[in-house]
């Protein structure tokens, strides 16, 4: 779980204002940044002191791990900028200054920004599961059968990962994120539930026969997956194909804890993506 001390939420709404540097938001920018990560209870600036009112507004909801990871994400990500990754990569390189007594730490994998934390051997980001998993898929899913088995395959990862059983790991994590993109597209669009998907050479694919790539590309276009969280995502599909022992003999990888931590982070980015899609 993310949970921030009042002070460090205070210099995390002094870097998001950023009054009198080159990034400042006035109150209303502030209010439209909060949009955009979709902070809950759709705070609205009432024209008092912006960090004051900032810091107020997230200590309301400082409980929830999941608006807490997206805002911290979406600080130092790419798309808040004109300048694209010069841009943001100092603001990354603050905002892990003001984490680091938290033992976090914002990293880019895949060019999307991801939250891990740091081991205490060093300056590793360590990951695992996205904060507060179970909610989160609870929030994009009304179907309470889909959460538990979900939650199950994310489980089950997580066991093989802390066993050893690295393989198994990075197979049911693509399995986990696989149903996940399955229940949110066909959630999300009744065109896809009624007439499936278009696949190669503009076939229909039924959508209970739709796979990993295919599901991600539909998000993509859709908008709800961004650019290079879908790509890194096709990596841990890639490694989701092991459960094929050929592919991974001819793919010539065998897995550890750190391929595992890898195909965690897009998760993360992809959960955020979801999270935050309109």
């Amino acid at each position: 779980m993310v949970a921030l001390d009042l002070l460090t939420l205070e210099r995390v709404a002094r870097l998001i204002c950023d009054v009198d540097g080159p990034y400042e938001r006035t109150g209303s920018q502030v209010e439209r940044f909060l949009h955009r990560v979709r902070w809950p209870g759709d705070p609205q600036y009432d024209g008092s002191p912006r960090i004051p009112w900032l810091t107020e507004v997230l200590s309301s909801h400082a409980g929830d791990a999941a608006a807490l990871d997206r805002l911290l994400c979406r600080i130092c990500d790419p798309l808040e900028y004109d300048g694209g990754v010069e841009a943001a990569e100092p603001i990354a390189q603050e905002l892990n200054r003001i984490l680091a007594p938290e033992q976090l730490t914002v990293t880019y994998v895949g060019g999307r920004p991801v939250l891990g934390q740091v081991s205490q051997a060093g300056e590793i980001p360590l990951y695992g599961p996205p904060p507060d998993l179970h909610e989160r898929v609870r929030r994009l899913t009304a179907d309470s059968k889909a959460v538990e088995i979900l939650m199950a395959r994310a489980d089950e990862a997580s066991i093989c990962q802390a066993n050893g059983a690295y393989a198994l790991a990075i197979i049911g994590i693509g399995s986990f994120v696989e149903g996940l993109l399955h229940v949110v597209v066909t959630d999300r669009d009744e065109t896809v539930r009624r007439s499936g998907l278009v696949g190669r050479g503009g076939r229909r694919v039924p959508a209970e026969r739709a796979g990993l790539h295919l599901l991600l590309e539909y998000a993509h276009r859709q908008k709800w997956v961004q650019t290079d969280a879908k790509d890194f995502m096709e990596k841990v599909r890639d490694y989701r194909n092991f459960v094929h022992p050929r592919h991974q003999i001819e793919y010539g990888l065998v897995p550890d804890l750190d391929t595992v931590r890898m195909c965690w982070a897009p998760v993360h980015a992809l959960l955020n993506d979801l999270e935050s899609a309109p």
